[in-house]
Parts: structure tokens; C-alpha cells; sequence
């Protein structure tokens, strides 16, 4: 092919995660062959993906990932969330009474979450876009610099392509945000999430478990086999403390938060500690840009919705980029991206706002606001009503939800 048409495509993707290749293959499956789509990421060339951590993956995220046709080659390896128990307590009560708890399906047979090992996932998704035909290169995006009608791109390896469109999905510390000029609003927490996986000896029965802790939630999360995912709130100075501690010593403060429910445990990955913070975008969109996942936002695990708001920008801006382009229109264009926006900053405010609330009310050590949440979670662990609401929308299938995450074709 000649220089001139290699260089030229339709959408370029800066970041190949969850986000960026999900927004390549929906794109690639609706609009065809003729809509050229390079996804840019130096992550890339490792394949096979040694991503060592798990993600859950809500009832609306699985649907997407459906209707590409990527859930089937990981379903096997996905682990259902069959119930979810709430616990509040300080770290030396000798018992921790059960609050809350969940159960059920969103509908009959469909789990509101599933948890799915990274690897496996990402796996999979490299694969969909490589039969898809999608321009994948093991390099990032340098730069770029922007016209009244394209946006071109340089790569780290010194190529240019030129696009209709160019899409943030390089992460938190997104470096085509930082090139465009748009502010990242908000602030650490000072708190870190120490990730990792536990082998236990008894069976999980697909039960998760959120024990509040003064120092933040502490996350038990099923995995397949004998098997869970920790994702563990404390202290940034602390969390340093502890994952750098001595093995015996490290399996300890662990088993002080795990409790010995399943038995014997034994960590059988390797231990990290994530820092946490809220931040969102000053603006999604920029000209000839859109920002998606964590380029546009992060928020505290709490809820578990951070990669499942990312999921959502990718249906909305798959829908809103499908649109314009069977109607003739110029996909990077500002009524399409305002679109966009519109659709995601919204939400994401809100689930930015009730995280961080759900953060100040549970990480603390004050017994008068322990007592306040321990009323309030009882109350709705006595209205049924009230706790499918929380279950739907944990689920991510309330409100304006586009057609990936309901499960259909953009």
C-alpha cells in the first residue's frame, strides 16, 4: 500500500486497555472494513499479557463484551458473583456482624458481576482486533497536532497517521491529555489499594465480601477454583509498610483482615499497592479528541465502577461515532463529540461524588458516624425494593445506557 493511504485512517486510539480495544472492535464490527482504525499502545508487544490483576466485570460491561464477541472466549475463566455480603467493624472486633447483603440475578440466569482475571480478558480482546483487521502497533503517541479536518499523529517510533479522530485511552496519566492542554481535576485520597490473590482451602460459593475497615474497605473477591482477588484499602504510608513486608509477616496482617471463613490461605500472586485519588477531565473532548476510561476519570474502588464507567464511554462514543458515520458526517466533528460528552460527564460526576461520599462515610474511625452507616445499611437490607435498585445499578443498567451495554450491535 502506498505511504500516502497507510498513513491515512479513520480513528486512531491511543492506549490498548479494555477501553481502547473494545472502542476498536465495535467500531471495526459496525462500520466495516472500510472504517480504518490504528490502536497505538507499547503494551502491545507483550504478548501474552502478564497483567496480574482482576477486574469485575458488571451485568452492563459483560453485555458489551458480548455483542463484540469476546465474552465467549473468556467465560469459561469468569467467576459469577452469586451473593455480596456487607460487613462494618474495626480491625480487632472478635465479630463482624453482616449489615448488607446482596443476591440474585439482574435477570433470570445473568449475574449482576462477574470476576475475570486482566490477562485472560485483554488476551482476548488483542485477538478479536487482530482477526478484525485492526492496524495494531506496539508504540505509543508521541504528539499530535490538529487541522480544521484531520488530526496527525507522531508515534514513538517516529511514523505519522492521520485521522478524522483521535481517542485518549492511555490511563490515568494520559499523556494525549496532557499534550491538549486539559486540566485533570481533583485529589488523593492518600490512601493506597494493596492488590493481590489468595488461595484458600474451603469454596467461595461465588460470594463477595466488602468488610469496612477504619482504615477503608477491604475487598474479598471470587475468583475461579479456590480463588479470590484482594483489593485492600489502608493508609499510603501504611500499604507501603506492609507490601514490603516479610512473607510470614505480610500473611499475617492478612489473615488479621481475611478472617479464617474459607481456611487456610496462602497469597499466590505477586502484591502491589495502587495509589488512589478522584479526578476527572476538565473536559472529555477536545478538537479532534475524545477522552475515554481512565484519561477521563478515576475514582476510589469502593463501588467497584471504575473500569465499568470506562466501558460505558466506550458504548457511548461507539454509538455516537456509528451514527455520524452512516449519516455522512465528519466523525470528529463538534457536534459529534459534544454528543459525547453530554452523554458520559453527567454520570460520571455523580458516581465520582457518591464514591467519594461512600470513601469519607466508611474510611474513618469515628464511632458516631459508624453507628449512622450501620443504621443506614440495615434499613435497606429491610427493603427489598431498595436493594434491587443498588443491585441494578451496581449492574450499570440504569439510566440512559447505550445499546453495547444493553447488549446490541452500535
Amino acid at each position: 500500500m502506498p505511504n500516502s493511504q497507510a498513513n491515512r485512517v479513520d480513528l486512531i486510539i491511543g492506549g490498548a486497555g479494555f477501553a481502547g480495544l473494545a472502542l476498536a472492535i465495535a467500531l471495526r464490527q459496525a462500520l466495516g472494513e472500510r472504517f480504518a482504525i490504528t490502536v497505538a499502545d507499547p503494551a502491545l508487544a507483550q504478548t501474552p499479557s502478564k497483567d496480574p490483576r482482576s477486574t469485575a466485570i458488571a451485568a452492563a460491561a459483560r453485555r458489551l463484551f458480548e455483542a463484540i464477541g469476546v465474552w465467549d472466549a473468556v467465560a469459561d475463566g469468569a467467576q459469577p458473583i452469586l451473593d455480596m455480603v456487607v460487613t462494618d467493624s474495626k480491625l480487632d472486633d472478635a465479630v463482624r456482624p453482616t449489615f448488607l447483603t446482596f443476591g440474585g440475578d439482574v435477570e433470570e440466569g445473568e449475574p449482576f458481576a462477574h470476576m475475570i482475571e486482566n490477562r485472560h480478558l485483554i488476551d482476548a480482546l488483542v485477538a478479536c482486533a487482530k482477526d478484525a483487521g485492526i492496524d495494531l502497533r506496539a508504540t505509543a503517541v508521541a504528539s499530535f497536532d490538529t487541522a480544521p479536518n484531520s488530526v496527525t499523529a507522531l508515534l514513538a517510533d517516529g511514523s505519522e497517521i492521520k485521522a478524522r479522530l483521535l481517542v485518549g485511552a492511555d490511563g490515568a496519566r494520559s499523556a494525549i491529555r496532557e499534550h491538549a492542554g486539559i486540566a485533570f481535576h481533583g485529589w488523593s485520597y492518600n490512601q493506597s489499594g494493596i492488590v493481590t490473590t489468595v488461595a484458600h482451602e474451603r469454596p467461595h460459593h461465588g460470594c463477595a465480601e466488602e468488610h469496612f475497615l477504619p482504615a477503608g474497605p477491604f475487598a474479598i473477591l471470587p475468583l475461579t477454583g479456590n480463588r479470590v482477588s484482594i483489593v485492600w484499602t489502608e493508609a499510603s504510608h501504611e500499604a507501603d509498610r506492609i507490601v514490603a513486608l516479610p512473607d510470614e509477616e505480610f500473611h499475617a496482617e492478612l489473615e488479621k483482615r481475611f478472617g479464617l471463613h474459607l481456611g487456610d490461605i496462602k497469597v499466590v500472586g505477586p502484591r502491589r499497592a495502587f495509589p488512589l485519588g478522584l479526578y476527572t477531565a476538565r473536559s472529555f473532548i477536545g478538537e479532534r479528541l475524545a477522552l475515554i476510561g481512565d484519561a477521563a476519570h478515576v475514582i476510589h474502588p469502593i463501588a467497584g465502577q471504575g473500569l465499568n464507567m470506562g466501558l460505558r464511554d466506550v458504548a457511548a462514543l461507539a454509538e455516537a461515532i456509528a451514527d455520524a458515520a452512516r449519516l455522512g458526517l465528519d466523525i470528529g466533528g463538534l457536534q459529534v463529540l459534544e454528543r459525547y460528552q453530554r452523554w458520559r460527564r453527567f454520570d460520571t460526576m455523580t458516581m465520582g461524588v457518591a464514591t467519594d461520599g461512600l470513601n469519607k462515610l466508611f474510611s474513618n474511625h469515628s464511632d458516631v458516624l459508624r453507628l449512622a452507616r450501620d443504621v443506614g445499611l440495615g434499613m435497606v437490607e429491610r427493603v427489598p425494593a431498595l436493594k434491587r435498585v443498588f443491585i441494578r445499578e451496581a449492574a450499570g443498567i440504569t439510566g440512559d445506557v447505550p445499546k453495547l451495554m444493553r447488549g446490541e450491535m452500535v
